[in-house]
């Protein structure tokens, strides 16, 4: 079929008479392009009103899977020919961002003839309403948007220097994957909705989904095509390669903005064993029957779109370091703990109030601004102390209940060699180098693997860095005495009884000896 056979042209998606004004549709938009419209164009703006991408629009005519021929057309004729027609109309600027706003803007404008409103949007649009009003008025709900699951985000604290910059990526840009990094509780989520509701007037289309259930990945695909094509009966393809494919096409038509958050829920640390040391090392990989979701990030990140992509993940996974750079459409934004300021705004949401600068500020650092654990140990404060934050801080325990769950949670997936670096850098106060950490530690273990170790922590989001060295934040180091702790009773009993008595001397010199650590670093 060639696009010089109107007998057959006019034959295609006959169906759009029927619930638009096609005639009138035709004479006005001829009148904005200045001559009539030929039958390619009607063609098109048919397979338009019908709900049809692009790509169906292609598959349909040409029976071809690639929709560069329709696309052409569409940029070059009709949206501008629809511009001009509804801008004379409502007096003000209007824009067809993509394909599936046609529709949209044609409804309101009156040319459905199952809009029951004609009379008032004719009036709206062609009498004495100011331009500001018609244009909001045709712009109104453009966006088609499904949250799913996304939590409340109307009290937010700070990160307004991440917004900033998560913005410029994603709108200045034009980045197409983008992930937020961080351990557990540091407010990923909440930071990944509080973005796209700013960034929804950019965006055709915008959809949060939470992977924390770890759904098959078909499903989610399912999800999202059916969600961008507008069309509930959306015929999905087989394989899982062509339906990311066909995902794809979609964020090449529209733009769109697509929120994946906890994707480390599909993440597995398997466990890898190396033969010349016997040490073990827990790659980040995918979950068994979830590597399809590798294919995703990694394509999703290669393939050239319009549309951009934001995860959020404890874990940085695998295709992520290859694709991400400065300067590559792929960037990782890894989230630290809010400052005083705002972690001050936490506690008061919690009820305190007056509080003392050194108190507050003792308790942001000792949990390095984790939004969820002040709010946690605010609650608890508040439960069991009587509200006093002095009387907290001098009983002595920092991690306990949740907070112990969290980091738990993230703990237990580390392998041995990884646990032993954890517990080196948490008995030294200063930055510790690779050099100095590969000297020093206890049993000698080779220079490869300790960068292999630290490459992974950092990918864990458990490790700090400052130029080429590392640390951990002051509750890790709690949280790494503790087990210390607990390794050294397991260990005393196993042994012969006397070792036992060792634990209480044991236990004290190494509480005594994180807390002076903490001490000397709060009075740096």
């Amino acid at each position: 079929m060639t696009a010089s056979e109107p007998h057959i042209v006019e034959e295609e998606f006959v169906e759009a008479k029927n619930n638009w004004e096609l005639e009138k549709l035709y004479i006005d938009l001829a009148s904005a392009k200045g001559k009539a419209l030929t039958p390619v164009e009607k063609k098109f703006l048919r397979g338009l009103l019908c709900g049809l991408s692009p790509a169906e629009i292609a598959s349909t005519v040409y029976k071809s899977k690639s929709s560069s021929t329709v696309r052409v057309y569409l940029s070059n004729g009709l949206y501008k020919y629809i511009e001009e027609m509804l801008s004379i109309q409502a007096s003000t600027n209007i824009k067809v961002k993509n394909w599936s706003r046609v529709t949209q803007l044609l409804e309101k404008a009156g040319y459905k003839k199952t809009w029951l409103q004609l009379e008032a949007v004719s009036n709206l649009v062609t009498t004495n309403y100011p331009k500001k009003e018609a244009a909001e008025f045709v712009n109104m709900q453009t966006t088609q948007q499904d949250w799913g699951e996304a939590t409340d985000v109307s009290v937010f604290y700070g990160r307004q220097n991440e917004i900033a910059q998560a913005q410029d990526w994603i709108i200045q840009e034009r980045c197409r994957l983008v992930v937020l990094l961080g351990m557990g509780g540091i407010g990923k989520t909440t930071l990944s909705i509080k973005l796209a509701q700013k960034l929804h007037s950019e965006f055709d289309f915008i959809i949060w989904r939470s992977l924390q259930l770890a759904p098959p990945l078909e499903v989610l695909l399912n999800q999202l095509i059916q969600f961008l094509s507008v069309n509930p009966d959306m015929e999905i393809a087989d394989s899982l390669e062509g339906s990311i494919s066909q995902l794809i096409e979609y964020l090449r038509s529209a733009r769109c903005l697509i929120v994946l958050d906890a994707i480390d829920a599909v993440l597995s640390g398997d466990v890898a064993e190396s033969q010349e040391t016997g040490y073990t090392l827990a790659q980040i990989k995918y979950l068994p029957g979830y590597e399809g979701y590798g294919e995703l990030i990694r394509r999703l990140g290669e393939s050239s779109h319009q549309s951009c992509v934001l995860l959020t993940s404890r874990e940085q996974p695998q295709a992520i370091a290859a694709l991400s750079g400065n300067s590559l459409p792929v960037r990782v934004l890894k989230l630290t703990g809010l400052g005083y300021g705002d972690g001050l705004e936490v506690l008061k949401a919690k009820g305190f109030s007056n509080i003392k600068q050194e108190e507050y500020q003792f308790l942001i650092d000792w949990y390095a601004g984790n939004p969820l654990f002040l709010k946690l140990v605010g609650t608890a404060i508040q439960d069991l102390f009587g509200g006093s934050i002095y009387e907290f801080i001098e009983q002595g325990t920092v991690v306990f209940g949740e907070i112990r769950a969290v980091l738990d949670e993230q703990f237990q997936r580390l392998s041995q060699l990884e646990k032993q670096v954890m517990y080196w850098l948490a008995l030294n106060q200063d930055f510790l180098s690779l050099r100095k950490l590969q000297r020093d530690i206890v049993p000698r273990v080779s220079q490869r693997l300790i960068l292999e170790a630290i490459e992974l922590l950092q990918r864990k989001s458990l490790i700090e860095r400052q130029t080429a060295s590392f640390s951990q934040t002051p509750v890790l180091m709690e949280y790494i005495a503790e087990c210390l702790i607990e390794e050294n009773m397991r260990l005393s009993s196993t042994k012969a009884s006397s070792l036992l008595m060792n634990q209480t001397i044991f236990e004290t010199q190494l509480k005594n000896y994180i807390r002076e650590l903490r001490f000397n670093a709060d009075n740096i």
